[in-house]
């Protein structure tokens, strides 16, 4: 009845009417009679404080890269590591040496606060070809390109529709949490220098895209800006590249959590299906020059090692992935303080429906795929849903026929829902949290039954590969 612990973990039965929800649950599940699963509920209930505790853990800060750290590593590794700290620290002060020198020619006294947006929203990517070379967009590519960093990349969270980036403002917004406290896993190591270039919530990747459409559409004559930035661009996401084929979250390096390998909120997967794009020089991406094709190529290889690499193993089985991983150990490592080390289910689907749309994949791809599935299978939930239960907000509630639904967070080794507060306490009860992280963050969702639709068409694409490795 491991499937029924993981459910009693997570909602509150304190009433008859819920009770008889879970009994009619299990019926239908096990087709024991309903005076036997009375009983054996009242049993379990009885038993539900054994199982739940109000804290199971603490969440312990991500290291970042040091030169310390790099030290301890395999001799062969470490001067490919030690240069790449080197390049970050090199571009960070190239940066900031822009920026205040910028200030200094300018005589700006404070600095400026761009308007806050989103990229999502505010750089269109689905237009008619014939809009990227018209007016509007060629305002907003300039716009773009004034606010590209020394290093190549952008911040994230603003808007490109208003205006040109002017001396003395900040290449990012005020990207810092309004729940900052002293020893925050998320306090800015540089005060506002923070996600000056970055890959979180779409960044430098929704910018590319936007350039190579316009780049297409304007052609030869009026595309040189443009086509400069976009390589200067490309540049920038084969400099932030681990040696180990991953890509932090901020770089230059930004210390903390956001220098491990990123999977969250998709980051490296959209930078690699990107790169993916530019190798193959389809559409809009036919400018790119063939050496830059080339390295895009190689570069995607080196992101699907480290994919692989990074497959977590717990009790002699391969599962799935964290939401971010230590770039020098690859071992799962925690983020944000409500984000712990763990197996991540949303994350983890994006994961694999990048591996599955890879032409040929080789048989340890294919075990890779297989064993993830196996994972996803297991740890689904049914006949619950994830929605607003009265005045205290979001509860798993006992809805039959719904799901499957997956948690955001598994317990390493055990697959159980685990969730994380603000003060950096870990759970194995939604309910637990506070109620601004419980409502202000996706503990569930069904991201992985998308994964797991597109398994079983993949497993029908590959069949002679798949009997040849078995």
């Amino acid at each position: 009845m491991r499937w029924a612990i993981a459910i009693m973990r997570n909602l509150n039965f304190q009433d008859s009417e819920s009770s008889a929800h879970l009994c009619a649950l299990f019926s239908k599940e096990t087709g024991w009679p309903g005076r036997v699963l009375a009983l054996w509920l009242a049993l379990l209930l009885g038993g539900v404080r054994v199982l739940s505790a109000a804290v199971i853990g603490t969440n312990s800060p991500a290291l970042p890269i040091t030169r310390e750290r790099i030290a301890a590593l395999p001799v062969n590794q470490q001067a490919s590591w030690r240069e790449y700290l080197n390049h970050s620290d090199r571009q960070l002060i190239a940066d900031q040496s822009f920026f205040f020198g910028e200030m200094r020619k300018h005589a700006v006294k404070e600095t400026i606060v761009p308007p806050e947006g989103h990229s999502d929203s505010r750089l269109p990517l689905s237009k008619a070809q014939k809009w990227y070379g018209e007016t509007e967009a060629l305002r907003m590519a300039d716009i773009v390109i004034s606010f590209q960093t020394p290093a190549g990349g952008w911040s994230k969270n603003l808007d490109m529709t208003q205006h040109r980036r002017a001396p003395g403002e900040l290449f990012s917004h005020d990207n810092a949490s309004k729940y900052i406290a002293d020893l925050d896993h998320d306090l800015p190591r540089h005060g506002h220098w923070s996600y000056v270039g970055t890959f979180d919530n779409d960044a430098t990747i929704k910018q590319l895209r936007f350039l190579a459409k316009v780049i297409a559409a304007v052609g030869n004559e009026k595309d040189a800006p443009y086509r400069a930035a976009f390589l200067h661009g490309i540049e920038y996401v084969f400099a932030a590249q681990f040696p180990n084929g991953g890509w932090p979250q901020v770089w230059p390096l930004q210390g903390g959590y956001h220098d491990a390998i990123t999977y969250n909120d998709d980051a490296m997967i959209k930078g690699l299906e990107l790169l993916t794009e530019v190798a193959e020089g389809h559409n809009e991406f036919a400018f790119v020059p063939g050496p830059i094709r080339e390295l895009a190529a190689s570069s995607v290889r080196r992101g699907i090692d480290c994919i692989l690499e990074t497959q977590i193993e717990a009790a002699g089985r391969r599962t799935v992935w964290c939401q971010q991983h230590d770039a020098l150990t690859l071992r799962p490592t925690s983020a944000r303080n409500y984000e712990m080390p763990s197996q991540c289910g949303s994350e983890s689907a994006g994961v694999r429906m990048f591996l599955m749309r890879l032409p040929n994949p080789n048989a340890r791809t294919m075990a890779t795929i297989d064993s993830s599935a196996a994972w996803f299978e297991k740890t689904k939930l049914r006949d619950v849903a994830w929605k607003a239960a009265g005045e205290q907000g979001r509860e798993l509630i006992p809805t039959p026929g719904a799901g499957p639904l997956w948690a955001r967070y598994y317990e390493i080794g055990t697959d159980h829902p685990i969730f994380g507060d603000r003060d950096k306490t870990i759970h194995d009860n939604v309910s637990e949290i506070s109620k601004e992280r419980r409502n202000g963050y996706s503990w569930y969702n069904e991201r992985p039954q998308r994964a797991l639709e597109q398994y079983r068409r993949w497993k029908d694409a590959y069949p002679r590969a798949r009997a040849k490795r078995d």
